[in-house]
């Protein structure tokens, strides 16, 4: 089970760069969505450090 979360925390990274990436190709294009592709690699970012958190406090409870 922890795998699965594991995986998902990763998966959040791996969106972001996408993000990052598809807002650096549009960036110089007139009516780009770069500023909506920057702002889903912010939330990317937040949802790993969430999730990451989350598992984390799933994990002690685990030990206990």
């Amino acid at each position: 089970m922890m795998k699965v979360f594991r995986f998902f925390e990763y998966a959040y990274l791996a969106i972001m760069l996408f993000f990052v990436y598809q807002a650096y190709v549009e960036w110089g294009q007139e009516g780009g969505r770069s500023y909506l592709y920057l702002f889903f690699a912010v939330a990317a970012v937040f949802m790993y450090f969430f999730k990451r958190k989350f598992r984390k406090r799933f994990e002690a409870n685990n030990k206990e």
